[in-house]
């Protein structure tokens, strides 16, 4: 009797391996059933960079009076003298601090790199690590690596300006409204 009773515990432990193997095995199949259904599910929804628009509109030339304005949410100077208009970033080209914009009264004059003398109302000011650019975005001090860039402007059907941060311009580039 004792070894027909060692017999059947054998046999039990024959079948609960199987039945482990088989759930086991479900379970396989089961898991790379949901990956497969998961990674289906998010192909519906691409990667994508959801970045700020590099072209977009600041308001029509009668909002911005003469002289500089800041446009903090573009990080931007808009700058207005008479009907003609330009743009320059607001980012240093150091690490990218916003910089801050000195005013002059009575205007601060040097002399240029071709020796003529040079007046100046305004200069940029990075706060962060003390580098200083000219009004026309040019560096003189400080560790920025190259002058704030100016971007292009245009005006739509509709009189609005449009910044297009995408496209640089030249230091004499003016929108004529």
């Amino acid at each position: 009797m004792a070894d027909n009773n060692k017999e059947g515990r054998d046999i039990q432990t024959q079948i609960s391996r199987r039945r482990f193997l088989s759930y086991l095995s479900g379970l396989f199949i089961a898991g790379g059933f949901l990956l497969q259904g998961f990674a289906a599910l998010k192909s519906l929804f691409p990667r994508v960079l959801y970045e700020p628009p590099t072209k977009f509109k600041v308001g029509m030339p009668s909002d911005f009076p003469e002289g500089v304005r800041f446009l903090p949410e573009h990080r931007l100077f808009i700058i207005r003298n008479d009907d003609r208009f330009h743009c320059i970033s607001a980012i240093c080209t150091h690490l990218g601090c916003t910089v801050n914009l000195a005013q002059y009264s009575p205007p601060k004059e040097y002399e240029s790199h071709s020796g003529t003398a040079v007046s100046e109302t305004y200069e940029f000011h990075c706060p962060c690590h003390g580098s200083k650019y000219r009004e026309n975005g040019n560096v003189y001090a400080g560790p920025a690596p190259k002058p704030l860039p100016w971007y292009r402007m245009y005006t739509a059907p509709d009189g609005q300006m449009v910044v297009d941060t995408n496209t640089h311009v030249d230091h004499d580039f003016r929108l004529k409204v």
